[in-house]
């Protein structure tokens, strides 16, 4: 059970990685005064992480009746990644609820 969990984990980190994603960064940074340390300076920045085609080969890495990825070309490679972002973009919209639109007022003027 515990060894399921820790590859769903990884798997998910993988696809994190694979697609892409933002990180919250903080650095701080402390002054001794008086025998304390206290907080000078902290900035916070966010950085994007552009999608990864190694993730992808790690992804891809359990199908069988391709070539193995290691024998593809850089466009190949490129156009494989393009191919598999598509296809998770389009199921995380098909998992995500769909927004009913509102309804809109009809105004009927009377002469």
């Amino acid at each position: 059970m515990e060894d399921e969990k820790w590859k769903k984990k990884l798997n998910e980190a993988i696809l994190k990685v694979a697609k892409g994603c933002s990180v919250a960064e903080v650095v701080e940074e402390y002054v001794e005064v008086d025998g304390e340390m206290k907080l000078t300076k902290q900035k916070k920045t966010k950085k994007e992480i552009p999608p990864d085609l190694k993730a992808l080969q790690l992804l891809l890495g359990d199908e069988k009746n391709e070539r193995p990825l290691a024998e593809l070309s850089d466009e190949e490679l490129e156009a494989e990644k393009t191919r598999l972002l598509h296809l998770l973009s389009k199921k995380q919209e098909a998992a995500a609820p769909q927004k009913r639109p509102k309804p809109r007022k009809r105004v009927v003027r009377k002469s």
